[in-house]
This record gives C-alpha cells, structure tokens and sequence, in this order.
C-alpha cells in the first residue's frame, strides 16, 4: 500500500508519471536504514529526477515562513536536491519521481544491483510498472489498485483539479489550490512552471510531480483557448 496509489487519471495520463518509493520495515531491517535510504536518492539523482522526498521533510522544493508579499516574484524555483538528500535523518519513505520510463527503468536496475535490503514500490499504470519491471529483471511481487471515487460524484472537483490534488498522497496540495493555479494558468497571471512550483512545496513527502502537472496546467489552457 502506498499514499502514491490514488492518483487520479486513466491509464494513459501516467506516461510521464513514474514514483519510485523505498522504506524498511520496522525491527527487521530498518537497522542503519539512514544510510541505504540516503543511498537511495544519491542513485536517483544521476537520472534527472522531476522531484525528491522524504516523509519526515518533503520534497525538492519546500515551504519556508521567512517570506513576505515579494517573495512570490523573485522565490527561487529551483528544486534543491542536494538538502533532501542531507536532510534525511530517520527510517522514513524516500521517494523518486522520474516523467519518462527510460529513466525510471535504469534508475530500477541500479537500484536491484546496489542490493539496498530495502522494500521498493513503483506507482504508475499497471503497464508502466511490469514494464520497468521487466527492464530491471524483476518479478513483481504484488500489485495495488485504486477503485477510484465512489458515491456521489457529481459533488467532486472537475478532473483537472483531481489530477493536480491527488498527487500528494496526504492530501497536502488542495483542491481550491489546484484549481486557483489552473484559473492564474489560464488568465495568464502565472506560466505552468510558475503555478507548479507554489504546488510542489505544500507536498509533505515529495511525491508530487512537477511535469505532470505542467501538463495538466497547459492542456487546460490549450482547451480554454
């Protein structure tokens, strides 16, 4: 079971969507788990990852209070993965996030050959993840499907803004958020980089997916126009 598993799109919407996910088990081998988790991210990180996390203190790209009103225009944007890394301190969820499947199948195979003693989980479609399975020479253990939103339906946001919200798995990134950045997107009040970046930070264990949501943001905008 992963938090990354109710991601909301069809099948399809996950081709650049790809979260790779280690944590130990607690009292059988979550002993000097610090430094295979570390280790973990350090493998990643050489495959051009969209974003990096851990669960005790998110992701690439973080919240801060030392801000005032300007800091919206002039806030650095760039994700820092080298603190993610450091600042990896407990046996937590270290968490990778790849937008093509070449990446995410060859960071897998360094992955199975660093030998870890980690459990790992892939989230994406089912097909994307036999797939990159398959590369690595892995045989998959288990599977996990979501069944989606029940009831009534009709009370939820539009898919775009599920899309965005449902990629932090606590629920940190909400859906007035969301659909607040869509809206800037299409006024032209903030680029999709610009809106994806205030997304990013509410995300507590860095899963959430930068280009992912770029391209929720721009085809939104496309189908406005």
């Amino acid at each position: 079971m992963t938090n990354t598993l109710h991601r909301f799109g069809d099948a399809e919407s996950f081709r650049d969507d790809y979260v790779v996910i280690a944590i130990s088990s607690k009292g059988r081998n979550d002993e000097n788990a610090v430094p295979r988790l570390r280790r973990f991210l350090e493998i990643a990180r050489r495959f051009n990852p969209v974003n990096l996390g851990d669960g005790r203190h998110g992701g690439a790209l973080r919240p801060t209070q030392s801000i005032n009103p300007l800091s919206h225009w002039r806030r650095n944007m760039t994700p820092d993965f080298d603190a993610v890394i450091a600042g990896l301190d407990v046996a937590t969820t270290a968490a990778a996030v790849f937008d093509n499947r070449v990446a995410a199948e060859d960071f897998l195979k360094e992955v199975r050959e660093a030998d870890l003693g980690l459990s790992v989980n892939i989230s994406t479609s089912i097909d994307g993840a036999e797939q990159c399975c398959h590369a690595a020479g892995l045989c998959r253990h288990s599977v996990g499907y979501s069944l989606g939103f029940e009831g009534k339906t009709g009370h939820l946001p539009n898919e775009d803004v599920l899309m965005l919200s449902t990629m932090c798995g606590h629920g940190m990134v909400s859906s007035s958020l969301a659909k607040k950045m869509i809206d800037w997107v299409k006024e032209g009040r903030r680029t999709p980089g610009q809106a994806v970046t205030y997304l990013t930070r509410f995300c507590s264990c860095g899963v959430f997916n930068p280009s992912r949501a770029c391209r929720v943001l721009e085809e939104a905008r496309t189908r406005t126009k």
